[in-house]
């Protein structure tokens, strides 16, 4: 069989049904802000941690409204919760208590599952 240069790769197919929410739904039952996110990215823009690092606060949310959990797991271990990101946004989600409940929700739920 001879090689092209390239090669196929299975296709990315998100199953919203089978993916666990329980983060998301912790996070805005205590933050209801984050509903207004309407991922523009200006917090991702102002974002210290995310200028040396692949960090990308609107990834994050997205992420985590999809219930991709464990991307997110590994993606918020960046955060410096400096607040920058709460200064520039335009619909005022308070983007650090965001990923602070996210931080406290893995913890919880973790403690749960072992």
């Amino acid at each position: 069989m001879e090689k092209f240069g390239f090669s196929l790769q299975k296709a990315r197919v998100i199953n919203y049904d089978s993916n666990d929410r329980s983060i998301v739904e912790y996070v805005l039952e205590r933050e209801p802000s984050l509903k207004l996110c309407i991922e523009c990215g200006c917090c991702s823009a102002a974002c210290t941690t995310g200028n040396f690092t692949d960090f990308s606060l609107r990834e994050m949310h997205i992420l985590l409204k999809r219930g991709e959990n464990n991307e997110v797991r590994n993606k918020i271990k960046k955060c410096m919760l400096c607040g920058k990101c709460i200064l520039v946004c335009p619909r005022g989600v308070n983007t650090r208590n965001v990923v602070f409940l996210a931080k406290q929700a893995f913890q919880k739920y973790s403690a749960h599952a072992v």
